[in-house]
């Protein structure tokens, strides 16, 4: 029997999203045992074509969905009421785009209404135009996202709180909410760039990734519980979550890539997760919410 944890990302961004599909989805995931529902960032969508994921990748129309996207927080915080035990997950909200001490707010309070049911998924943003629209500059990733985080640790920490910063300054306050966790929830920050996996490994964080192949996979795990063991961080307290943007399909496939396919042909690839101490994975798909639940109900039956 696999260790992982099974997600599913939920119907949030579409002209399909609806309270309606969300509930369905994050109550059916419940009920049939999943261990988390994730929710994804995304300001706006450009009317021209844009560079997928930044700088150097495909250059194309924006997806469509872009176009609406319930914001991850109030989704979850919707779900948490909804549900009692599942997993709530960001993968990844961009944290750039709002203050720390806002942020961090926010997701102490979702913390505590979900009880203590938060993984929060963090990235730096990578859309030129959504910086733009945000009054943030692009600049400002990097060291500046790393000074976010521990800005947004230092909130959660013991009162009084003090911060002080290249990028941020904190002065002497008393902040609440804490989460429920003492020091915060679960962090996991979304990256794949090699000084972006240092980064995080160095400030203690978990880890969040897309699943390319194996190989790379494997890879990057191993440079990042490294450099956390050379920081000064127990790698094994760190939780590595991996996102699969594909689909568990109801017959198998020929050509497929890592995590994808039929029930029994992914059921087969999380023995490889379980080698790698992966804690949770994650399932990204524009699958109708009824015939996903079932294929994922089959998964678990088998994992």
């Amino acid at each position: 029997m696999s260790r992982v944890e099974l997600g599913i990302g939920l119907p949030t961004s579409g002209r399909n999203a609806s309270p309606e599909t969300i509930a369905q989805v994050a109550e059916g995931a419940e009920r049939i045992g999943l261990g988390s529902v994730w929710t994804f960032d995304r300001l706006l969508r450009p009317t021209v074509p844009i560079a997928m994921g930044g700088a150097g990748g495909p250059v194309m129309d924006p997806p469509e969905a872009f176009g609406t996207v319930y914001d991850p927080l109030e989704t979850l915080t919707y779900v948490a009421a909804r549900t009692s035990r599942i997993r709530l997950g960001t993968s990844v909200l961009d944290a750039l785009f709002q203050n720390p001490v806002v942020l961090a707010r926010r997701i102490a309070t979702l913390d505590r209404l979900s009880g203590g049911r938060l993984l929060a998924g963090l990235g730096q943003g990578w859309m030129s135009q959504e910086f733009e629209a945000a009054g943030v500059p692009l600049s400002r990733r990097g060291a500046g996202f790393g000074e976010h985080i521990q800005a947004m640790q230092a909130v959660w920490g013991p009162d009084p709180v003090r911060y002080e910063g290249r990028f941020y300054r904190i002065p002497e306050s008393e902040i609440g909410p804490k989460p429920v966790r003492q020091g915060g929830p679960a962090v996991l920050v979304g990256c794949v760039a090699p000084a972006a996996v240092e980064r995080a490994a160095r400030l203690g964080t978990g880890l969040s990734l897309v699943i390319f192949d194996w190989d790379m996979l494997r890879d990057t795990i191993a440079r990042f519980r490294r450099t956390a063991e050379e920081a000064g961080h127990d790698p094994a307290a760190l939780p590595v979550v991996v996102q699969v943007n594909g689909d568990v399909t109801d017959k198998p496939l020929d050509e497929r890539a890592p995590l994808t396919g039929s029930p029994e042909q992914v059921a087969g690839d999380l023995a490889a997760l379980d080698e790698l101490d992966v804690r949770h994975v994650l399932w990204m798909s524009d699958i109708e919410p009824a015939e996903r639940l079932r294929l994922m109900e089959r998964l678990r039956a088998l994992a």
